[in-house]
């Protein structure tokens, strides 16, 4: 199992609207509304890299979405 942190900017009036579409999609486990450079942290497991993938062009789909950063975990060997 992996994890995607994608980060979401979106268009200012469109919080709701699109936080409906994001707890919708398979994989999203959290959806955080922040302040600073980006409006919400997607938290995003999955089995496999083309799972993260699917949900991260979903996202990128939903309307008010402006911009989205996605970081993938890596465990290093000491990480257990």
């Amino acid at each position: 199992m992996g994890i995607g942190f994608t980060m979401v900017n979106v268009v200012r009036g469109t919080e709701y609207e699109v936080w409906q579409e994001l707890v919708k999609i398979s994989g999203v486990t959290s959806v955080v509304h922040v302040f600073g450079e980006f409006d919400y942290i997607i938290i995003i497991e999955v089995n496999e890299l083309s799972e993260l993938n699917r949900a991260v062009d979903e996202i990128r789909l939903i309307q008010g979405v402006t911009t989205t950063h996605t970081f993938v975990e890596h465990k290093l060997a000491f990480m257990k």
